[in-house]
């Protein structure tokens, strides 16, 4: 059997679509080069409405099933019907465990994840995942931390998904249109930047699965339905980066590397 021509992936993401959103070209370009992909899930339980909208997206992105962490959104508390405690109120050991369990099971070469921003516009949720993911990372490699999680595993990279101040382009404009407040880091910042447009139409769809969030004028999947297409793929066709560990980015810069 041939050996995949990139490392296996793993997401990590606050709520269904910021996979897709996020990372869906590279989900789709490393599952068409025969690379093992997933993502974890922390928000919204698998009882909510978003839930088989995710296992939709992840379906055409070739990410597998869903892995929830069960977690409610912090702003939303319909994503959590039986009552379960909102992420950000989550005690963190919990919620670094439950990640370390996915971890070990899928045993990515690379994980991606939040930036520290909490995306462009901050959600609280975001920064919680980051947080959690940066814990994750570490532990999930070391047997005396959470021994009861899985045998260890050390991803060989953890990349936090970004937007630079210089790289936004008409997506800032788009986001301040219905008042949300932008959230750039540095472009120096940014280790890695992709061009996913032979994978733009594969994101597109799995993006379009999120039917309750296209179906709405504030979130990003809705204003990204209501766009032109060009500009649409413009905005879609390349995602940014930032390699947090173990240091700096080996090889082609415009891919991510284990």
């Amino acid at each position: 059997m041939n050996k995949p021509s990139m490392p296996s992936l793993m997401g990590v993401f606050a709520h269904p679509d910021d996979e897709s959103l996020l990372a869906g070209g590279v989900l789709a370009q490393h599952h068409a080069a025969g690379a093992r992909t997933a993502v974890v899930t922390a928000t919204w339980a698998p009882t909510s409405h978003r839930a088989p909208e995710l296992a939709d997206a992840l379906n055409v992105l070739g990410a597998g099933a869903p892995r929830l962490l069960g977690y409610a959104d912090a702003r939303n508390p319909a994503s959590a019907p039986d009552g379960t405690v909102r992420l950000v109120d989550a005690p963190l050991d919990e919620a670094v465990g439950r990640l370390v369990a996915h971890i070990r099971e899928v045993r990515p070469d690379i994980v991606i994840g939040h930036d520290a921003l909490g995306q462009l516009t901050g959600h609280p949720d975001h920064r919680r995942a980051h947080q959690i993911t940066l814990l994750a990372v570490e532990a999930a490699g070391l047997p005396h931390l959470y021994p009861d999680a899985g045998e260890p595993w050390q991803p060989s990279a953890l990349y936090a998904a970004t937007h630079s101040e210089s790289g936004m382009g008409q997506l800032g404009s788009l986001l301040q249109s219905v008042g949300k407040t932008l959230l750039a880091v540095p472009d120096a910042y940014v280790s890695t930047v992709v061009d996913v447009s032979p994978w733009a139409a594969v994101k597109w769809k799995a993006i379009c699965a999120h039917r309750s969030e296209v179906a709405r004028e504030r979130p990003l999947p809705g204003l990204l339905a209501r766009m032109p297409k060009a500009e649409r793929d413009e905005i879609i066709r390349t995602e940014s980066f930032t390699r947090l560990s173990p240091g700096p980015a080996p090889g082609d810069p415009h891919r991510l590397a284990a």
